[in-house]
């Protein structure tokens, strides 16, 4: 990010999980797959197939906390309903290595599509981002970039600020090296979008998600 913002505050946005368990008690029927990222970063990650050779896949971009284990009842219930789902860790996180950033994320979700437009042939027109809290700052500049079949976003917010200005109220916004700028974004994006938001979230305020929608 230009060297902006101290790299200390990082550790107030990222927490990532560790090691994931075995694929067969998290995700039975799933496969590991691996990719990796324009900048060098291999990646693992879980793909379960819906059953059809034309099903829409759903690229699921987490969070900042956890990993793919805690995800693994969304790709299960998306799979039983058709759906294939490719469920990805970021860099840093269910023993991934390297350090998660705004770049690296972005890094991260671009290489995620591209196995799947590549490795699985989805077509763009049968290819869904499901972002959730801070994933959907990262399914946002993704869909900027290669406009998908449709924008999920499960408790989005208008800026990595606005939401530190929430939690951390001492922090000066200078001090923070990633943005997550969806205010700014959302706006370019054509594709039908869902916005899901819930008036009890103790991480994104509701009036957060409501701006973004």
């Amino acid at each position: 990010m230009g060297g902006r913002g101290v790299p200390w505050v990082r550790k107030l946005i990222y927490f990532p999980g560790d090691a994931v368990p075995p694929i067969e008690s998290a995700l039975p029927g799933g496969e590991e797959v691996g990719f990796t990222t324009d900048d060098g970063v291999p990646l693992a990650a879980w793909f379960i197939a819906g059953g059809s050779e034309t099903a829409t896949a759903v690229l699921i971009l987490p969070g900042n906390g956890g990993n793919r284990e805690s995800r693994a009842p969304l790709a299960t219930a998306l799979a039983a309903r058709g759906f294939d789902v490719l469920l990805t860790d970021y860099r840093g996180y269910g023993g991934n290595p390297g350090k998660p950033s705004e770049d690296g994320l972005a890094a991260d979700a671009r290489a995620a599509r591209a196995w799947l437009t590549d490795q699985r042939e989805v077509d763009p027109d049968r290819l869904v981002l499901f972002g959730e809290s801070l994933g959907t700052g990262v399914a946002v500049g993704l869909a900027t970039e290669a406009p998908p079949a449709a924008l999920i976003l499960r408790s989005p917010f208008t800026s990595l600020i606005a939401l530190a200005r929430q939690h951390y109220p001492g922090v000066p916004s200078v001090l923070l090296p990633d943005r997550y700028p969806t205010i700014d974004r959302i706006g370019s994006i054509l594709s039908p979008t869902l916005v899901v938001a819930g008036d009890r979230d103790s991480i994104v305020p509701l009036v957060e998600s409501q701006r973004v929608f």
